[in-house]
């Protein structure tokens, strides 16, 4: 552990937040018309497939039908309905009749419909997907502006012996992340990452060796696994701490507290960057709740580290 760390603990969307104002379809160029209908939806894996190909072959594939574009992309005719109604449209063929449009106008305008241009659409596209994880850091910024929930929450948590991390499917990793680093200032912290009979044997477990609080981690798409898991814990005598996009739901219904960060979903898979920041300011908190535990184990782990060689 380094020094810097050690005076760290004792010192203390791609989900865009929404759509962005329309501008007149007049002065608008093809490509950002097509990427205004695509803006500040939340949209599935393969329906960001289907996404990102119209905006690579527009001007092809505005003229296909629904088998044509299912075929081409990989995906089913079903889907590609769903697709059209996340973008607000009645089906398939209404979603056309707009995209062919902007197709014309981009081959009117050909010397802009090139492989160079395309490119640099997906180029942007990157760079929209970082503008949009900024845009969940800041919500993350003034969620901490008012320190005295994280810190009570932290308090919670460092004083529930054991301590469950739980994180299903897709937010395992943030799971696995905090149980990680949580295991450096905390005795004794058991992290679940299955659900089921096994989530349920875990918890009840917890509660058994004395624990009290469950921290959750559920990122979209929610499973309903991750439901099963917080309503078991409540009804084991677990409290439950919820952090979870901002998306309302029957999750944060079941939760003690919850705190919401934005999980950039403007890329093929979502991005954490925000539910990320979160988990280490409950580290931080914790770390604040016992700095007399935290300095202790922090500097037996780094002895131990050093005896092993575990670091370069």
């Amino acid at each position: 552990m380094s020094s810097g760390q050690h005076a760290r603990a004792q010192a203390s969307a791609i989900t865009p937040t929404g759509p962005r104002e329309q501008a007149p379809e007049q002065g608008l160029a093809p490509a950002d018309r097509l990427l205004a209908l695509f803006d500040g939806r939340r949209l599935s894996p393969g329906q960001r497939r289907i996404a990102q190909y119209l905006i690579d072959h527009l001007t092809e594939a505005a003229f296909l039908s629904i088998t044509e574009l299912a075929e081409r992309v990989g995906v089913s005719q079903p889907s590609v309905t769903r697709f059209a109604a996340s973008l607000g449209f009645s089906g398939y063929p209404a979603l056309r009749d707009v995209l062919q449009p902007i197709a014309l106008s981009a081959v009117a305008g050909s010397p802009t419909a090139t492989p160079d241009s395309r490119e640099q659409i997906r180029r942007n596209e990157l760079q929209a997907a970082v503008d949009a994880e900024i845009e969940n850091l800041e919500n993350v910024r003034r969620l901490l502006a008012d320190t005295n929930q994280v810190l009570d929450i932290g308090r919670e948590l460092a004083r529930s012996v054991p301590l469950t991390v739980l994180g299903l499917r897709i937010s395992v990793s943030l799971a696995e992340y905090f149980a990680y680093a949580a295991r450096r200032i905390h005795p004794d912290v058991r992290v679940v990452t299955r659900g089921g009979s096994v989530a349920y044997d875990a918890l009840l477990q917890s509660r058994a060796a004395g624990g009290t609080w469950v921290l959750a981690f559920a990122m979209p798409r929610h499973a309903k696994e991750t439901l099963a898991a917080l309503r078991a814990a409540r009804r084991t005598g677990l409290r439950v701490a919820l952090i979870t996009d901002p998306t309302l739901g029957p999750l944060v219904d079941e939760a003690d507290v919850a705190l919401t960060a934005g999980t950039g979903s403007r890329l093929v898979f979502d991005s954490y960057a925000a539910p990320g920041m979160l988990s280490a300011a409950l580290l931080q908190a914790m770390a604040d709740a016992d700095p007399e535990r935290t300095q202790s184990r922090l500097e037996s782990y780094e002895q131990v580290a050093d005896q092993h060689g575990f670091f370069l």
